[in-house]
């Protein structure tokens, strides 16, 4: 343990060390909290992402079909209209 200044060598009272211990789980209770909220926020986003992948997956395919239909209406095979 250092002391004020940094020194290794300095004695650590009793109390003190019983008093570091608590301050410690305290700081551990607050970083798990913290670290709880970041992962519910990262869950939150996670679902968000799949629902957008999802819909955009279903307007791409809306999409495919329409420039199908209009294809066919205009009497153009579907390969001549990457051209």
């Amino acid at each position: 343990m250092s002391g004020p200044n940094g020194d290794l060598g300095m004695p650590v009272e009793a109390g003190a060390e019983g008093e570091e211990d608590g301050f410690e789980e305290a700081e551990y209770a607050a970083i798990n909290s913290m670290l709880d909220q970041i992962n519910s926020c990262l869950d939150h986003l996670e679902e968000k992402n799949d629902h957008l992948h999802a819909r955009l997956q279903e307007l791409l395919e809306s999409n495919r079909q329409t420039r199908l239909e209009f294809q066919q209406q205009l009497g153009e095979s579907p390969g001549d209209a990457s051209l």
